[in-house]
């Protein structure tokens, strides 16, 4: 009988061992290619179409009253487009101290964690705002122009997480990121999507809204670029997204100090060039299934009932 227990034991173990080991492959396969080990396409010399074109993208923190902080940074820094999330109408007051920099802005100012803010130094095609699963969760599209005449556009986002505090499950989330993907992938010309996207860059509603959009993810091959938590260096996730069409090409993909806020704000650097076509392969679409899964998360987030509260607390 002790020997019959001890064979029980050691099979078990084996099948711990195996299962473990699966496990640990699948998680390297899926995170291998958001390192540096990772393989890109071979770097080429792409001729600049357009002046460089800079962002800072930072999740402020709605309860964080150290403004100054990232008004020195912005002023540091000078970035051609600045998109701040969860900014209220203290912190849009705060930052009226930068609009002889940044003439051209949207303002939304909310108290839910949602407000969103837009400044930039670059000619202003057109500015709006949309709702597309909620009319608390904005999103900024906008319409710009290099210095040199290059026209971009320009999706600044921030849908909900799940958590205890705001939403059961994901599918608002999940839902206003498919929708925004689709509305991505109808728009002519370079592109650029960025913010908090309340989910890490290779969750299964991020793969999706890459290959929704055909949009490029600068990490793969790069690195992480963690942002989120600001005070735990060591377990920080990548949350604060970014994404870019074909023309776009990336100089700079990097965090910057913090500014008092939970998240890190996110540099980055790029230009356009309508002609070369070496990142064609780095674009993945959609199959027949995900379009069909794409279509019925889109229609379960815009259905999803908030109880989101107008005004947050800490």
């Amino acid at each position: 009988m002790g020997i019959l227990l001890v064979d029980e034991k050691s099979d078990l173990f084996w099948v711990v061992i195996v299962l473990h080991a699966g496990l640990i492959t699948f998680h390297v396969i899926i995170l291998i290619p958001y390192t540096t080990l990772y393989k890109r396409n071979k770097a080429v010399e792409v001729p600049k179409e357009s002046d460089p074109i800079s962002i800072i993208s930072a999740n402020v923190y709605q309860f964080n009253e150290q403004y100054q902080k990232l008004i020195n940074l912005v002023l540091e820094v000078k970035p051609d487009i600045l998109l701040t999330m969860e900014s209220n109408q203290a912190w849009e007051d705060a930052m009226t101290q930068i609009e002889g920099e940044y003439p051209n802005f949207k303002k939304v100012a909310l108290e839910n964690t949602y407000g969103i803010h837009f400044y930039t130094k670059l000619p202003v095609k057109s500015i709006k705002v949309n709702y597309f699963v909620a009319d608390d969760l904005p999103s900024i599209e906008a319409s710009l122009l290099t210095e040199s005449g290059q026209p971009f556009t320009f999706f600044g986002i921030h849908p909900p997480p799940p958590s205890p505090t705001e939403e059961d499950t994901s599918r608002e989330r999940d839902g206003e990121l498919l929708a925004i993907g689709k509305r991505v992938r109808n728009t002519k010309g370079p592109v650029i999507v960025v913010g908090d996207f309340n989910n890490v860059a290779w969750a299964r509603s991020s793969v999706l809204f890459r290959k929704t959009s055909e949009l490029i993810d600068p990490r793969i091959g790069r690195g992480f670029v963690s942002t989120f938590h600001a005070k735990y260096r060591f377990l920080r996730a990548p949350i604060d997204l970014f994404f870019h069409s074909k023309e776009v090409f990336i100089e700079d993909f990097r965090t910057l100090r913090p500014i008092g806020s939970d998240h890190l704000p996110l540099f980055s650097k790029f230009f356009i060039n309508h002609e070369e076509d070496v990142q064609e392969e780095e674009v993945e679409t959609l199959d027949k299934e995900e379009a069909e899964e794409v279509d019925e998360m889109i229609k379960d987030g815009i259905e999803e009932k908030s109880d989101r509260p107008q005004v947050a607390t800490e």
